[in-house]
Formats: structure tokens, sequence, C-alpha cells
């Protein structure tokens, strides 16, 4: 896959996660990621991607990854720490939401 193939699935993605549709985002983004395993960007269009689709085990993997490679990311701790409580794992949230409010994250 070339660069210029993988900025344009990033950009079809993200359009169709805008007009709702995460599962075909996600398609998209699967093997975007998987060949730029530390672009943030998409790993991040993915969590998203996965989260609106409530793929939560692979949104929580997604997540996980993003805030190992920026633990001073409030978003990603956000969406972690709701995706965790959307599986029912709100003890596990707690921190997660800490670290997001002391990063100033909405």
């Amino acid at each position: 896959m070339t660069q210029r193939d993988l900025h344009s699935d990033f950009l079809r993605a993200d359009l169709f996660l805008a007009v709702g549709q995460p599962i075909e985002a996600a398609r998209l983004l699967e093997p975007l990621v998987a060949a730029e395993p530390a672009n943030g960007a998409a790993l991040e269009l993915l969590a998203r991607a996965y989260f609106g689709s409530a793929q939560l085990a692979r949104a929580e993997d997604a997540l996980t990854r993003l805030v190992s490679m920026a633990p001073s990311d409030g978003w990603a701790r956000r969406a972690l720490a709701r995706t965790l409580e959307r599986q029912s794992r709100a003890d596990e949230a707690v921190p997660h939401h800490r670290v997001a409010d002391a990063l100033g994250a909405a």
C-alpha cells in the first residue's frame, strides 16, 4: 500500500465515520493501522469507529495502545474510560477519568 493509498483510505474512513458508517470506516482503517502501527491519527480514528459500532473490546485495545503511545492524551484517556464504562467496568474507568480531568479533557 502506498502513502497515497493510505492517505486516501484515511480520508475515506473519516468521511464514513462522519456520515454514521463506523463499520465501513473500521474496515478501511484496519489495514492502514496494520501498515502504520505508530500512526496515532489512524489509530484514534479506528478507535472512534470501533466505539461507534459498539465493538467495545476492539475500541478498548485501540485506546489502550493510544494511551501507551501518548499517556498525556486526555481525549484517549476519556474515551478509554467511557469504553470501559460501557463494558460495565466503571472501577477500571476511574483512573482514566481522573487523568483526563487533570489534563482538562472534555
